[in-house]
């Protein structure tokens, strides 16, 4: 009891990268539990992968489309999710330096659902992979929503490789892309047009969403607002207005903010000073 309370514990108190992370190694060892039940009672296929994977059928997709968001947290076997949840931590810990966790979650799962699309779409309409039943599991395509977000956002940020030296974020995202697009051929095809429909759902979602509300629907919502003109306002005196102190404030506030945020763009967040750190913590919480 005492180590399920722990565990609660460190559950509860945990962040949003760790929660995840936490929430694929349960279904994973669920999903092994129920292997290991199947070949006991020789039922054949799991239960688990067989209503939570998805299939390249329309067909079968259509019966259980909850699959679009249930393949991400399955895995096929411990290197697969070894190496997901590795990548998961660290791209997740640096998202989470430049967006809230509400905002990681909402990359994870639509990233996943964006793979999904592409998966279900390269099967069904590319001549190759016609007719093909192929199920699709894992987390790559969140994970690649997330690490393209976050390259997308912070281009110029430069990440400590060991052997390697310093690199630019958005050259790594290029290298990560790339290795997609030449394996489209080969025998984990399912895979690499998931990992590419979630790096595209990160790249559009950063580029061309509000970065104050994060709406992806924005361009579309937008169409059916009724825009009005603004009212003019008379001045009586025929004086021009002028602004307050506190709107001169407000404004030398966000200039200085701008100006941290270019260097974080530039130079990584660990160049910022002591006083730079502080003054952008203090207004994050205005």
């Amino acid at each position: 009891m005492d180590v399920l309370e722990n565990i609660k514990h460190r559950f509860k108190h945990a962040g949003i990268v760790e929660k995840l992370i936490y929430v694929n190694l349960i279904i994973y060892f669920v999903t092994l539990m129920f292997d290991v039940f199947s070949k006991w009672f020789k039922t054949g296929e799991n239960i688990i992968v067989k209503w939570f994977s998805l299939n390249s059928s329309f067909d079968v997709f259509v019966s259980q489309p909850w699959t679009i968001f249930t393949y991400g947290f399955l895995h096929a076997n411990f290197i697969h999710i070894l190496f997901n949840l590795i990548a998961l931590f660290y791209i997740g810990h640096l998202f989470k330096q430049y967006f809230t966790s509400k905002q990681f979650l909402n990359f994870y799962l639509l990233g996943t659902v964006s793979g999904g699309i592409l998966f279900l779409l390269g099967y069904n309409y590319i001549p190759l992979f016609k007719n093909q039943l192929v199920p699709l599991v894992g987390a790559s395509a969140g994970i690649s929503a997330i690490f393209i977000g976050i390259a997308s956002y912070i281009p110029n940020y430069q990440l400590k490789i060991r052997f390697i030296g310093f690199i630019h974020l958005w050259k790594l995202a290029l290298i990560w892309v790339l290795l997609d697009l030449i394996q489209l051929s080969g025998n984990n095809a399912g895979g690499h047009f998931a990992h590419l429909g979630g790096s595209l759902f990160g790249f559009m979602y950063v580029k061309y969403a509000s970065n104050k509300q994060f709406n992806i629907f924005k361009p579309f919502t937008d169409l059916f607002k009724r825009k009005e003109k603004p009212l003019k306002t008379v001045y009586k005196s025929g004086k021009k207005p002028t602004y307050s102190t506190a709107t001169k404030r407000k404004s030398k506030t966000q200039q200085e903010v701008d100006l941290i945020l270019e260097k974080i763009s530039k130079s990584g967040y660990e160049t910022l000073s002591k006083e730079e750190k502080e003054f952008l913590f203090k207004q994050g919480k205005n």
